[in-house]
């Protein structure tokens, strides 16, 4: 039981207003700090010497309230406005009555036109060593993208030069606008929540951001850090189109194209329907001739063949194969009828040879031809004895024989 409650004891909660002391307490050591932010809002109040200002960061939806005195304000800024930049020397400060963190500060400075030059100098050295400026990634936009998604300030001129000169163009061009702040404290997170509400939307093939023109001050937003990674991050090819021609905020050199007016995105993200009639027509009647040129080509091919003896009489290659073929018969006729001549002579000869040879032109010159009874013939006295019975053979006919002694 007293481990049990020793433990109970050890995890009891704190008071509120012990965890706001101590959360005082720990902003109070962080001591004075330079802030570098833009100017949301001011309040001053008539008779009072305390002037209220909202700080924002550009480039995020954070803001703090800060507390100065209006001597520390005219002396150092006594022409600030909303939406400038400016740098202070401040201290954090916990009220622990409310739980809110504000900043007291006792300089105050407004950045000067050639500080923001060199910051923004020293910015996109940082963004081209990272690469976001290498062409080689650069994407080219759609001839005809599907739908067009634009970013800009609402029935603001940048939108009607954009849509009217775009729909002049194609006229069945897709947009889905998106308005946003484009410039002051809260441009930046609205265009980089626009962009990322684009870039998720499978329909939108290509991207424009769209201001119009205004000071170095007015286009800060489109030279923000934040907006131009956001810019770098899409999947999406993205048209810049910020102020005029000599204009150029960092996001221009992000950017996959850059537009020197928003009059001039219109016409490089759509093409001229009129225009592109023309070249159609241009390249049928390219084509028509082209196809033409080459039937007349063919046309004269076939005519010159025709042309040829061998196509213009056909029957003029057939009587000369006639007459050749002819001669050739005739010639085989000669030297055939010549060879059996010739092997008739041979056949005759050799008749008359082998009858000269043959036994019955001998007998037919009166001579016989004797045998013995077993059909040996007797070529001398010797070889018959008295009573053997004799074959003689005649030219015409045979005889039977003895041998008497």
């Amino acid at each position: 039981m007293a481990e049990s409650g020793a433990k109970s004891s050890a995890e009891e909660p704190w008071p509120v207003r012990v965890v706001s002391q101590k959360v005082g307490a720990w902003i109070a050591r962080l001591g004075w700090v330079w802030v570098d932010g833009q100017v949301a809002q001011i309040s001053r109040r008539p008779g009072a010497s305390t002037v209220f200002l909202t700080l924002r960061d550009p480039s995020a939806d954070l803001s703090l309230t800060v507390t100065t005195n209006r001597d520390v304000l005219d002396a150092g800024a006594p022409e600030l406005r909303e939406g400038a930049r400016v740098v202070m020397h401040a201290k954090p400060e916990f009220y622990a009555a409310r739980g809110t963190l504000s900043l007291r500060a006792d300089e105050i400075r407004q950045v000067g036109l050639g500080e923001l030059l060199a910051r923004l100098e020293k910015l996109k050295k940082l963004l081209a060593a990272e690469g976001l400026f290498d062409r080689n990634r650069k994407r080219r936009p759609p001839f005809l993208p599907g739908r067009v998604g634009l970013i800009t300030g609402r029935a603001s001129a940048a939108e009607r030069d954009v849509l009217t000169n775009a729909r002049r163009r194609w006229p069945a061009v897709d947009f889905r606008t998106v308005n946003v702040a484009v410039q002051g404290p809260g441009a930046v997170p609205q265009i980089v929540d626009a962009l990322r509400v684009l870039d998720a939307d499978p329909g939108v093939e290509v991207i424009v951001l769209a201001r119009g023109g205004g000071s170095i001050e007015d286009l800060l937003p489109f030279s923000d850090e934040a907006l131009c990674r956001a810019v770098f991050a899409c999947r999406t090819p993205v048209v810049s189109a910020i102020g005029h021609e000599t204009d150029a905020p960092l996001v221009d050199y992000v950017a996959d194209v850059r537009a020197s007016t928003p009059t001039d995105a219109a016409k490089r993200i759509v093409p001229d329907l009129t225009e592109e009639v023309r070249l159609i027509g241009q390249a049928r009647s390219r084509l028509e001739r082209a196809v033409g040129n080459l039937l007349d080509r063919e046309r004269h091919r076939v005519e010159s063949l025709r042309s040829r003896p061998v196509l213009a009489r056909p029957q003029v290659m057939v009587d000369q194969r006639v007459t050749e073929v002819t001669a050739l018969r005739q010639r085989a006729d000669r030297c055939l009828d010549h060879r059996l001549a010739a092997a008739g002579d041979d056949l005759r000869h050799t008749v008359a040879r082998l009858r000269g040879l043959s036994p019955a032109a001998t007998l037919d010159r009166g001579y016989a031809i004797v045998q013995r009874g077993d059909g040996h013939v007797v070529r001398a006295a010797s070889e018959v004895g008295p009573g053997d019975q004799l074959r003689v053979r005649l030219a015409e006919g045979e005889l039977a024989a003895t041998v008497d002694d």
